[in-house]
């Protein structure tokens, strides 16, 4: 790596901290998960936690000695997380890298290895913090998975899913769709128009199965004064529309929303017998929230408007 920085003239960050200059505790890791590590660590650094994150940036060549100078000098406990799970071996590759490069030295921190974002699952800030608070034990758990429940092994940490860190000048929207009804395109295009003429900086995740056409869209929105970090899906969102009253009974639609937050339903229903079509679980769901109910018939817009 030194020579090919020579030849190019270059110099490349190897491994990037972000976190506390005094952090206790550190999460080593690289790949998706870095981003909502520092939304958490900045979170939990404001609650005059000690921790960090080093986000690996060239895994090959490793440099264990780059690796150790960019942590900071108090760090008494690493938690390395792969995203991989290798059986039969003593550990996965980064954290037997991580090991590897504090054998023999005077500097001798508490190692271990965690598993996360297996199967595609997510990975928060809720896990990211108990992935923290496993750190501070005495007797840290090591090879323990995040984010999936090993009910066989017993690897798991729990955490609390309900735990949020989701900043309130942040505008999240959750919007239920059919594919190729116009859900997706209609929030592509709103995410340009913000993101191009406000100040606002904005994200768009959109989930949906290889049909596409026909099936369950669920589109994730966020707009902020601030660059977006949040890597994982909306667990509570100030708005969800559902664009299909049919979705009424097939998915929970309110799961999502956040107290106070509003629903936009599209149904050609009248707004005096609406609600009865809601299942007893949403209308009681949409209560417990208190949450702000309003409908729209866009099919009878769309013909009104001349729309195809």
């Amino acid at each position: 790596m030194r020579k090919f920085a020579e030849l190019t003239g270059r110099q490349y960050q190897l491994f990037e901290y972000h976190g506390a200059p005094n952090a206790e505790r550190v999460i080593v890791l690289m790949g998706s998960g870095g981003e909502a590590t520092r939304e958490a660590v900045d979170y939990l650094n404001e609650r005059n936690e000690k921790v960090g994150v080093l986000q690996v940036r060239l895994y090959r060549p490793f440099d264990a000695e780059r690796l150790r100078g960019a942590l900071p000098p108090r760090v008494r406990a690493l938690a390395v997380l792969d995203r991989t799970k290798e059986p039969g071996a003593p550990g996965e590759p980064l954290y037997l890298d991580c090991v590897e490069a504090f054998y023999g030295e005077n500097w001798q921190p508490k190692i271990v290895g965690g598993r996360y974002g297996l199967s595609s699952k997510e990975f928060t800030p809720a896990m990211i913090a108990a992935v923290f608070e496993n750190l501070a034990a005495a007797q840290p758990r090591n090879h323990f998975t995040i984010g999936i429940y090993d009910d066989s092994s017993g690897t798991s940490l729990d955490y609390d899913p309900g735990w949020t860190i989701e900043k309130a000048d942040v505008f999240r929207a959750v919007f239920y769709g059919l594919g190729s009804d116009g859900t997706v395109g209609a929030n592509k295009e709103t995410i340009k128009i913000i993101g191009e003429h406000t100040d606002h900086f904005a994200q768009g995740y959109f989930v949906y199965d290889s049909k596409k056409s026909g099936a369950l869209t669920v589109s994730h929105l966020r707009f902020g004064p601030r660059p977006i970090r949040s890597s994982y899906l909306i667990s509570e969102a100030q708005f969800v529309g559902c664009h299909q009253a049919l979705f009424l009974e097939r998915f929970e639609i309110a799961e999502k929303l956040a107290p106070g937050g509003v629903l936009l339903l599209n149904t050609p229903r009248k707004a005096e017998n609406v609600w009865e079509s809601f299942p007893e679980a949403t209308q009681r769901s949409l209560l417990e929230k208190r949450a702000r109910l309003f409908i729209i018939d866009a099919a009878k817009v769309a013909r009104e408007c001349g729309l195809g």
